[in-house]
């Protein structure tokens, strides 16, 4: 006995659905995401006009124009710093750290002393500023 036998349609896969799927997991992820920008920005440092004059804190670190650190009478260059604040560090982390950085010091070795203080554990750090002197006059004259 023979049977006819039925034609078969070709299988065909419709793409339409799946490119759909995919153009909205691109927007979704890209809406979704946020994207980190860095900016290069001009800065002069370090002036404060509500800047509040603190007690004097036993560790005091001083960055210079020249990129040389000072650590109460001793001056450091950067491959000295990391130990010599290491022996500071104890005392340091208890009454905090006060960074002296010069207006026209390199940001790189700002950032390398506050890189060295996070390292051996010093949380409570402070950045000195003197108030300018505009707004000392401003605030004599009524």
């Amino acid at each position: 006995m023979k049977f006819a036998r039925r034609r078969q349609d070709p299988v065909e896969v419709n793409l339409t659905p799946l490119i759909d799927v995919v153009f909205l997991l691109l927007i979704f992820f890209m809406v979704s995401t946020t994207f980190e920008t860095r900016q290069a920005l001009e800065l002069t440092l370090p002036e404060s006009v509500s800047g509040v004059d603190l007690e004097a804190s036993p560790v005091t670190l001083v960055v210079t124009e020249q990129g040389r650190y000072r650590l109460g009478e001793r001056e450091l260059g950067a491959a000295e710093l990391s130990r010599a604040l290491a022996d500071e560090a104890e005392q340091a982390r208890q009454h905090g750290l006060v960074v002296e950085a010069d207006a026209r010091a390199v940001h790189a070795d700002v950032v390398r002393a506050l890189d060295q203080a996070g390292v051996l554990g010093i949380r409570q750090v402070r950045i000195a500023t003197r108030e300018t002197q505009a707004t000392s006059t401003q605030a004599e004259t009524p």
